[in-house]
């Protein structure tokens, strides 16, 4: 699909008139999608939030458990937080397909900001409501509910089609790299400047992806699609898509395989403390939990090992095997270096998988139809680890945290080589 920019927006390469990159620089991260000034734009401004997001994400929690003293009241806001992200991203998808999608994202990260700005007020003030924490975090999750799939939907239409899995490693690289800066920045903050900033800069840098935003050329729906409301039939419609389209229906199943059957994130205060205590809980724990996304940020700064893969549902496919291979090998770890060292293994196959997964997403849906299919990538990726957490804790229980993780990763091996064999056009399926 050609890239949709304005004219002061075109550049001077044109998809077949990038050099092959020779010696080292093939190994490293594939840039190509930068030469584009609009997804350049959009990618920049997902640079500065996804530290701050992750200050936001520290600081809701902490400023609950500091209220109440009770981890249960954590829990119930994670909760009050995934029920407007679900209802949210699913009627998202379906906006995003009938609205010009820069525009929706204008208003959403505005709201964003908003409610960033409101959060610092309650805690500037000395506010002591968990109540009024927990409509706040639901009315910022039902924000960014809504921009996601609108985000997500927009880059097939920013960069080329060869270019969606670089693209992809380049977004997601940024996000795993704020999830790691980001708690560690939050915990060197909260002591200098107290939590109530925190919120304050999550809040300009929400300002700053606005501009951004602003400066996009305009994304309006291609084709029929302009006429359609954005109703819950729209999104039925969306569901009826993924069933009719084995190709994307395997990429969801992909994801779900692995999230719910081999994220053992539950079982990581259990393990800290007993299976790997001799090297402190806290040190143990904040490695365990640090590993998977050190990995995925190294996967992503070497994407250009794999980035110009063709054969993407073969991708998909080795990615989640070696992602349950990894966590079986951390299920059998009893040395914290060799635990933390299949963590990260994960985290390259987690890489990989979300690379090439969004790949066929873009790629495979129709215009009309990626918002819809990127709100349920959205709950897809968010409420999975959420029931891994459930499963994984109740099992960890029953069996011992070694044994359901070992089992957990074997069984994501099993099941996905499994699909493969049942739907050979997933395997097969490769990239034009």
């Amino acid at each position: 699909m050609p890239v949709d920019a304005t004219a002061d927006d075109e550049t001077d390469i044109t998809p077949h008139e990038v050099p092959k990159r020779s010696g080292w620089r093939r190994w490293v991260m594939d840039t190509r999608p930068l030469r584009h000034p609009a997804y350049r734009r959009l990618w920049s401004s997902t640079t500065v939030t996804a530290v701050g997001s992750q200050l936001t994400a520290v600081a809701v929690p902490k400023q609950i458990y500091d209220i109440t003293g009770s981890s249960a009241w954590v829990g119930y806001a994670s909760l009050a937080g995934l029920v407007p992200l679900v209802v949210f991203a699913l009627w998202g998808g379906a906006v995003a397909d009938s609205v010009d999608r820069r525009k929706l994202m204008l208003v959403t990260n505005a709201g964003l900001a908003v409610t960033a700005l409101l959060l610092w007020a309650q805690a500037l003030a000395g506010a002591r409501s968990v109540v009024l924490l927990m409509v706040l975090l639901a009315a910022q999750q039902a924000c960014w509910g809504m921009n996601a799939p609108a985000r997500s939907a927009s880059i097939a239409r920013l960069v080329p089609a060869a270019e969606l899995p670089a693209a992809n490693a380049l977004g997601s690289t940024v996000m795993q790299t704020g999830q790691i800066v980001g708690p560690l920045l939050a915990g060197v903050l909260i002591p200098v400047i107290g939590l109530a900033e925190l919120y304050l800069i999550d809040a300009v840098a929400l300002c700053v992806t606005v501009w951004a935003v602003w400066r996009l050329p305009a994304l309006p729906p291609l084709g029929e699609a302009v006429a359609r409301r954005a109703g819950w039939r729209e999104v039925a419609d969306g569901f009826r898509y993924i069933t009719g389209h084995r190709i994307l229906l395997l990429s969801f199943l992909a994801d779900i395989v692995a999230m719910v059957f081999g994220m053992p994130r539950a079982l990581f205060p259990q393990l800290a403390d007993t299976t790997y205590a001799g090297w402190g809980g806290g040190f143990a724990l904040g490695l365990l939990y640090a590993a998977i996304p050190i990995g995925a940020v190294a996967g992503g700064l070497l994407s250009g090992t794999f980035s110009r893969a063709r054969r993407h549902g073969l991708m998909v496919i080795a990615a989640v095997v070696g992602w349950g291979a990894a966590i079986t090998g951390f299920g059998l770890s009893a040395g914290l270096w060799w635990a933390a060292g299949f963590l990260a293994l994960a985290g390259v196959a987690d890489m990989v998988s979300m690379v090439f997964r969004g790949a066929i997403l873009q790629s495979v849906a129709t215009d009309d139809m990626r918002g819809r299919m990127q709100g349920v990538f959205t709950v897809v990726v968010a409420g999975g680890p959420r029931l891994a957490d459930l499963l994984h804790g109740t099992t960890g229980s029953a069996l011992g945290p070694r044994t359901a993780v070992t089992a957990g990763g074997l069984l994501v091996v099993a099941t996905m080589l499994g699909l493969a064999a049942a739907v050979p056009a997933f395997r097969r399926y490769r990239a034009a």
